[in-house]
């Protein structure tokens, strides 16, 4: 799996949000055990020490749990994953609209946008390439 890192953002916060994504998308799902930091830096193609960096950010936001003898897993808290995954919308969402507004758009006509795109998008099933990068 690719997880498409950019130059434009910070590494550890690029690798946070893909694993939130593969967590919220159930690639892990509540209660999994997470591969190791070495494994997940080397799929990532990324330094040790900046998955760990990454990892201890999510367990400090609670989605994921180090447990002595089984590694790291996450949580089952699924009222916490659902609040992330709401969190991170409203992320990508808020970003949208300032680009957007970039552009010369106003609320309404972006909310026109969005509703014309939505119906396209209604006539077919998202693949793998609709999903935001790193998430497949």
């Amino acid at each position: 799996m690719a997880w498409n890192l950019s130059a434009d953002k910070p590494i550890y916060s690029q690798l946070v949000e893909i694993i939130q994504i593969q967590i919220i998308s159930g690639r892990y799902k509540a209660g999994d055990r997470l591969p190791s930091v070495r494994e997940l830096a080397a799929e990532a193609s990324v330094n040790p020490n900046t998955m760990q960096k990454a990892l201890a950010e999510l367990e400090h936001n609670c989605l994921i749990v180090t447990q002595r003898t089984s590694g790291r897993i996450v949580t089952e808290d699924t009222e916490l994953i659902h609040k992330t995954q709401k969190h991170l919308a409203e992320e990508h969402i808020q970003n949208f609209f300032r680009t957007m507004n970039g552009l010369g758009y106003s609320p309404e006509e972006i909310l026109l946008l969005v509703k014309e795109t939505a119906e396209k998008l209604a006539n077919r099933s998202f693949s793998e390439n609709d999903l935001p990068k790193g998430a497949e």
